[in-house]
C-alpha cells in the first residue's frame, strides 16, 4: 500500500504589529470607534478576524492600544518641546507646531487629534475610554503647568502668574485647534490661534533669555 504524502502547511503569514496598529489607528481616526468595523480594520491591516483577535484581542482592545500608543507618543513630544532649557515662547511655538502638523498634515487631509476626535463621543458611554481620555488631557495640562511654574521661578513670566491658570489657557487653545481642524478650518487660521495663545501666555516674558546648556 502506497501512503500518500501529507501536504505541508505553508508558513503562517507574518504581520508587523506596529504597522498593523498604525493602520488600524488611522481607520479609527477617520471613522471613529463606532463607525469602524472589523472588516474595515482587516482591510487596512491585511489581517483576518482570527489574526486580529490573536494579536490584539478584538476591536475594543485594539482601539485602547492605539489610544495608549498615541498618548505616549504625544507625551514624549511634549516633554521634549517643553524642556526647561528651551525658552518658554520657543517651546510653546514648537508645542503648537507639532500639534498642527498632526492635526493638519502638510500632505494629507485634516484629521484633528486622535484622542479628542475619537474619544469624546465614546467617553460618554465607555468607562475605559472616559478614563483614558481624562488621564491623557490631565497629562497635557500638568506638563504645561510644570513648565509655566519653571518659567515663573526662572523669571521668564511675572512672579504673580498662576501656572495652573496659564496651563488651562494653553491647553484650551490646543483643544480648540484640535476640534476646529477636524471641521476643516484652514491651517492659517489654526496657526493664528496658536500665535495669539503664545502672545497672551508669554506676555511680559523675557523672550531673549539665553538657553541653559548642560556640559
Amino acid at each position: 500500500m502506497v501512503q500518500k504524502s501529507v501536504p505541508k502547511r505553508g508558513r503562517p503569514r507574518a504581520y508587523d504589529p506596529d504597522k498593523a496598529l498604525r493602520n488600524a489607528r488611522d481607520v479609527f481616526w477617520e471613522r471613529g470607534f463606532s463607525g469602524t468595523s472589523l472588516d474595515d480594520i482587516g482591510a487596512a491591516t491585511g489581517m483576518n478576524r482570527p489574526s486580529l483577535y490573536a494579536a490584539f484581542g478584538g476591536k475594543h482592545a485594539l482601539y485602547m492600544k492605539a489610544f495608549d500608543t498615541y498618548r505616549r507618543t504625544s507625551r514624549r513630544m511634549i516633554d521634549v518641546v517643553l524642556a526647561p532649557d528651551i525658552p518658554l515662547s520657543e517651546g510653546l511655538q514648537h508645542f503648537y507646531a507639532e500639534a498642527l502638523d498632526t492635526y493638519v498634515p502638510k500632505h494629507g487631509k485634516a484629521r484633528g487629534c486622535f484622542m479628542i476626535a475619537t474619544g469624546v463621543t465614546e467617553a460618554a458611554q465607555d468607562a475605559d475610554v472616559r478614563k483614558a481620555l481624562g488621564d491623557a488631557l490631565h497629562d497635557i495640562e500638568k506638563a504645561l503647568e510644570v513648565r509655566f511654574a519653571a518659567a515663573k521661578k526662572a523669571g521668564e513670566i511675572s512672579a504673580s502668574s498662576n501656572p495652573r491658570a496659564l496651563a488651562m489657557m494653553a491647553s484650551a487653545a490646543l483643544y480648540s485647534m484640535a476640534i476646529q481642524s477636524r471641521t476643516g478650518v484652514p491651517r492659517k487660521a489654526l496657526q493664528a490661534i496658536a500665535d495669539a495663545a503664545i502672545e497672551t501666555l508669554c506676555a511680559g516674558s523675557n523672550k531673549s533669555r539665553t538657553r541653559i546648556t548642560t556640559p
